[in-house]
């Protein structure tokens, strides 16, 4: 188990990497070709991507945080400061998709004529550029690498729109057709951004985790022989890939030290089998009285 969640978070890590640096060369050759074509709008998206670099340098940073192990100051270890990084970026996408939708807003109103030829080719590189960020993404499953992911993705959708209105502007003279899209796009970014900011918020409140059916999981332990019933249950999750449940199991009064034994083994193999990894289990008897005031 401890190698598989470090395989993870190695993997996260190299994928964060990666679209780090794909993202801030683009930025880089962004800026590049806004000057070139003298175009305020790309300019305009190479300091947004720059913003978005910053971002992404910072979930780079806390992931490795999070891969280091448990110390005497955090026992769990630090994976939760991956989430930090996955909140972050969410917030950073909430602001900026609202600045997008006001002056995309603004540009309804007072239409600008985009540089069309400059535009098709930057949007050829842009989409091939943070669609591979993307496809390396797709392996990792944690909510920072989420959040990266959908950073990316807007970026994506921003350059295809710009490709659809690039192509349109070289017959059609339509300048509205721009911001129409960008207002589009910041509408799903948005719908996005409040499900994974959900999901952020849903571990930092230590919420059952939506994947584990905890029910099923009790009813199965209270059908295991000598188990007379279950009680101070708790399951959360780390990092919303590693769970840990912690519970009292109460056993008949003449149930052997062995058969405890036996009994934490078979609970294990069945919060494994749920996908928790990670188990404390406090045994007694019917006649004992376990000290909680909920018992």
């Amino acid at each position: 188990m401890a190698h598989t969640h470090s395989h993870h978070s190695h993997s996260a890590i190299g994928n964060i990497r990666v679209a780090f640096f794909l993202n801030f060369f683009f930025a880089i050759i962004e800026l590049v070709g806004g000057l070139y074509t003298n175009s305020v709008a790309i300019l305009s998206d190479a300091l947004h991507d720059f913003g978005d670099s910053v971002s992404l340098g910072l979930a780079w940073y806390l992931q490795k945080v999070a891969a280091k192990g448990r110390d005497r100051y955090n026992s769990y270890g630090y994976k939760r400061f991956s989430l930090l990084g996955a909140l972050f970026i969410s917030v950073v996408l909430l602001a900026g998709s609202v600045i997008v939708i006001i002056e995309s807003a603004k540009r309804i109103v007072h239409p600008q004529e985009p540089d069309a030829h400059g535009m098709f080719l930057l949007a050829i590189l842009g989409i091939v550029v943070n669609g591979a960020a993307i496809l390396r993404l797709k392996r990792g499953s944690s909510l920072n690498e989420r959040a990266v992911s959908l950073h990316l993705m807007e970026d994506v959708l921003g350059w295809i729109a710009v490709l659809v209105v690039s192509i349109v502007m070289m017959f059609v003279n339509v300048p509205v057709l721009d911001p129409l899209l960008s207002i589009g796009i910041s509408i799903w970014i948005l719908t996005n951004v409040y499900r994974n900011l959900r999901d952020t918020f849903r571990v930092f409140l230590q919420q059952v985790p939506r994947q584990i059916d905890l029910d099923t999981l009790e009813h199965h332990i209270r059908a295991l022989k000598d188990v007379v019933s279950v009680h101070d249950v708790h399951l959360w999750t780390l990092d919303g890939e590693e769970h840990v449940i912690t519970l009292h199991v109460v056993t008949s009064a003449n149930t052997s030290l062995v058969r405890w034994q036996e009994l934490k083994t078979e609970i294990r193999r069945l919060c494994q089998e749920a996908g928790i990894g990670h188990a404390t289990i406090e045994i007694e008897n019917e006649n004992e009285k376990c000290g909680l005031s909920s018992c």
